[in-house]
């Protein structure tokens, strides 16, 4: 029995809508980061982006447990001195929502050049519309 390599061009990718009102950050991101790689397909291969292209909605109506939102630190540095900036998990999320969501699952994926490219397969919108009606065939249910 020979082992089985999916080839690029076998590939069906899907767009899956994920409503993320009331969800909790971690579980969220695990989600998609699994749609992302594609690891619900049979042909799941981990040196080959067989994954699914994902769209987030309602970025900025996730929660998150316990105290995250004043202890939860984001940083960011320029590369100069003194150019650190940091900003907690609620300052991040009423400025940029749909950040939140986008680092955490960049978290999930690998850090190489695959990983990278599963990340462009991510679209993340703090509110309810998207510009992806016509891409869009499936809907995500509770898995």
């Amino acid at each position: 029995m020979k082992t089985y390599s999916p080839k690029a061009k076998e590939i069906e990718r899907k767009w899956w809508v994920i409503d993320a009102t009331d969800k909790t950050l971690g579980r969220l991101a695990t989600q998609v980061a699994n749609l992302l790689k594609g690891k619900h397909k049979a042909i799941y291969a981990p040196h080959i982006d067989t994954g699914d292209y994902v769209v987030v909605v309602n970025a900025a109506k996730v929660k998150v447990t316990g105290k995250k939102m004043e202890e939860k630190f984001y940083y960011r540095f320029s590369g100069y001195p003194g150019g650190l900036k940091s900003q907690n998990l609620e300052e991040l999320l009423s400025k940029n929502p749909s950040r939140v969501i986008e680092l955490a699952v960049k978290g999930m994926l690998p850090h190489n050049r695959l990983g990278r490219a599963m990340i462009k397969k991510l679209k993340v919108y703090a509110g309810a519309d998207h510009p992806h009606q016509t891409q869009v065939t499936m809907k995500s249910e509770e898995q």
